[in-house]
């Protein structure tokens, strides 16, 4: 019998997966024409962050099943990881710190990005100790000033590259960037989108002055994916959109949330009016009521932002949190409802039964929804997978 878990729906993964291939199908062409004239951009499903919580490995196969062609891991280790389970397709990592074992993953046949010329030398120097070229997305910062070569930057690394690849160390795959504020839907945001759009076919036309004319050029991610065919180029990045969660505030692309986290009431007991609840009695019962405790905290992933504000659905009900989470566990204040040990209290899904959603929580929280589902922990709360192929043993606690 489990005490608290988190389900995840890989249909609702698969559904969104078609959802953003049908979108970035839908830019055929769209960015600017490509040599090889392919139909539409192909998507790479974003799984970092343990598939943003949801689990990497069940998340990435429901994702290729669906006609995601690549994988984005972020990480080193991430990527290593989908190669050691045995998955073929793609796989991107770029946040790379100097003296990453790189050999190794040039071995497993893993892109690397580079911005830097340090970074791409230590690329090269992974690539002849492996005997294989190197394959290389270089990175462009066309504005989001975080990673990527400045355009100041951008010639050096092109040379660079260039003079690798003739040397036989790499190949260029892809050059790429990423977007600053694709989620913002006004018109300075979208002035600034336009700006980076601008910005990275300049870095393009340059690249060509030295040869570089990659398969892949990458930019856009969820939101782009969904809002702007403009920028679909020969590939997409969508990554909060796979877990059926919305990219841009009060839109609905129609897509389903595939986490819900639930836990089960483990004591509920009557108190009197004017009962101080949890930790520095922040909240203090109106009246005699039923507490229910609910063994789900920040430990678990849940925000402490949302003491005396997270929703809960309990008893037919939607409840607020009685007083500050805990690192274990919260309390919902029931009025005279009845709650037994033993209930089930929702605190996040899809909302097709009147249950929060991640956004709601975001809300509470004052964050956004990319940081509720990515924070779930598993070490005590297991994962449990519906619309998982059947008599796939990668998926633990996979329901029946």
């Amino acid at each position: 019998m489990w005490q608290a878990e988190i389900r995840v729906d890989l249909d609702a993964i698969r559904h969104n997966v078609a959802r953003l291939c049908a979108a970035a199908g839908a830019g055929a062409g769209a960015g600017s024409s490509h040599p090889g004239g392919k139909p539409g951009a192909e998507v790479m499903a974003v799984v970092k962050g343990d598939g943003y919580g949801h689990g990497m490995l069940p998340v990435a196969r429901a994702a290729l099943e669906a006609g995601a062609t690549w994988l984005g891991g972020c990480t080193l280790p991430e990527a290593m990881a989908l190669r050691a389970a045995g998955i073929q397709a793609p796989i991107l990592a770029w946040l790379l710190a100097p003296g990453l074992p790189l050999q190794d993953a040039v071995d497993a046949g893993v892109d690397l990005s580079a911005a830097t010329l340090e970074l791409l030398d230590e690329v090269v120097t992974a690539a002849k100790a492996a005997g294989r070229a190197a394959r290389v997305h270089l990175k462009l910062d066309t504005g989001l000033n975080r990673g990527g070569a400045t355009a100041a930057e951008w010639p050096a690394l092109l040379e660079a590259a260039a003079r690798a690849r003739d040397g036989g160390a790499l190949e260029v795959v892809g050059v790429w960037s990423h977007l600053a504020r694709a989620d913002e839907q006004d018109l300075d945001a979208s002035s600034s989108i336009d700006t980076q759009l601008a910005m990275f076919r300049s870095g393009l036309a340059r690249a060509r002055q030295f040869g570089i004319i990659p398969p892949y050029r990458h930019l856009a991610n969820s939101a782009a994916t969904l809002t702007r065919p403009d920028a679909h180029f020969d590939l997409v990045r969508p990554g909060i959109a796979v877990y059926g969660l919305s990219p841009v505030a009060g839109r609905d692309f129609g897509l389903r949330p595939a986490m819900t986290v639930r836990g089960r009431v483990v004591i509920a007991k009557r108190v009197p009016a004017g009962s101080g609840v949890s930790y520095g009695h922040t909240y203090t019962t109106q009246r005699p009521a039923t507490l229910a405790v609910v063994p789900l905290g920040y430990a678990d992933g849940l925000p402490r932002a949302a003491s005396n504000r997270g929703p809960v659905r309990l008893a037919g009900a939607t409840r607020t949190i009685a007083g500050r989470v805990c690192m274990d566990q919260i309390v919902l204040d029931c009025g005279d409802d009845e709650v037994r040990p033993g209930d089930v209290a929702t605190l996040f899904g899809p909302g097709d039964a009147g249950e929060p959603t991640a956004d709601d929580w975001a809300e509470a929280a004052g964050t956004i929804n990319y940081e509720i589902v990515t924070r779930m922990s598993t070490v005590r709360v297991p994962r449990v997978y519906d619309g998982a192929a059947a008599g796939d043993a990668s998926l633990p606690g996979q329901a029946g």
